[in-house]
């Protein structure tokens, strides 16, 4: 199939989903009950549920699915690992990490925007550190090793606040934060998001044609004119805005990155450069889909985003290392 088909095939898929969404859920709608309350200017109870609660969780499912989906493809073309995902280099859990001081020190009763500004400033300094270390040091290997190591560093902080933290409401909330969730979410949330989401993913898109030649070895790929350096530098932002902004928004979700770009790569070739954009709207339609899952489950509280692309994300990731295991030997 060619990357062209393929995405349109994709592009139809998310569509198509994103259509049933707005009248799936704990309020039943036909479709012509969501056609009217999309189009009437009203303020029916129809219309509320539909434009300020389902069509905005709709769209960031788009965004954040769509940051992280394409994040993961771009540091596996990087790092010419199929295991890597944005989680890797620590940025995710240094964004977590933001939010969590902010609710940890009570920043969010002064204003809703404190604990956004302070996942994006989380994921600012990991990049500032991640960056500077692209710059000097030319192995991929050092810079794994940082975002391991940035990563140990802000979970434990992390558990520290929880463990600290006199406050069982806030411990509550901070939980709640690191499971992650697209619910109760708003066009506000949307309006956070979007401009970092779109500023990542036009550097990483940017990045095909210098990961087509990453692929035939960084020796060649230097001879044929590719400025390694600032290569991972260009990769290392786009993914700090990408995920720094959906952790700002929803929560750490994991796994959307590893996932989505391992099934789309067989489709593409195995081409760095064709993936990009298939795993762009694949983490997009993912993520959607688990989400709207969710909401089709009945119970008296709803499952938490990131706990189900953590079920559905870790047996794969499993899978992959005893795969890659097998193949070695």
């Amino acid at each position: 199939m060619s990357p062209a088909g393929l995405c349109g095939l994709l592009l139809c898929a998310l569509l198509a989903l994103s259509f049933a969404a707005l009248f799936i859920g704990y309020v039943p709608m036909s479709i012509s009950d969501v056609g009217v309350a999309l189009l009437s200017s009203g303020d029916t109870a129809d219309a509320i549920i539909v434009r300020e609660i389902r069509l905005p969780r709709v769209l960031l499912a788009w965004c954040v699915g769509g940051s992280l989906g394409v994040a993961g493809a771009a540091l596996q073309g990087l790092l010419r690992n199929p295991l890597a995902e944005p989680g890797l280099l620590g940025i995710s859990s240094s964004a977590s990490l933001g939010a969590v001081i902010a609710v940890y020190f009570g920043l969010t009763t002064f204003s809703d925007w404190l604990l956004p500004v302070s996942a994006m400033l989380g994921a600012a300094l990991a990049t500032a550190v991640l960056y500077a270390l692209a710059r000097r040091s030319p192995s991929n290997l050092t810079l794994i090793l940082a975002g391991i190591a940035l990563s140990s560093l802000a979970a434990a902080l992390t558990s520290l606040a929880l463990n600290l933290s006199p406050n069982p409401y806030d411990v509550n909330d901070i939980v709640l934060w690191l499971l992650g969730s697209l619910s109760e979410r708003s066009f506000n949330d949307l309006g956070i998001a979007l401009p970092f989401i779109a500023a990542g993913m036009a550097l990483l898109l940017g990045c095909a044609r210098p990961l087509a030649t990453l692929t035939l070895g960084e020796e060649t790929a230097e001879s044929l004119g590719v400025d390694l350096a600032r290569l991972r530098g260009l990769i290392i932002v786009g993914t700090a805005l990408c995920v720094g902004a959906s952790v700002a928004v929803a929560g750490a979700i994991g796994f959307v990155g590893l996932v989505v770009p391992h099934m789309l790569r067989p489709l593409v070739g195995y081409r760095a450069d064709q993936l990009l954009l298939p795993s762009a709207i694949g983490g997009a339609l993912l993520l959607l889909l688990a989400d709207t899952a969710l909401r089709l489950l009945n119970g008296s509280q709803e499952l938490m985003l990131g706990v189900m692309t953590s079920l559905i994300g870790a047996p794969f990731f499993l899978w992959l290392v005893v795969r890659s295991r097998h193949y070695r030997t």
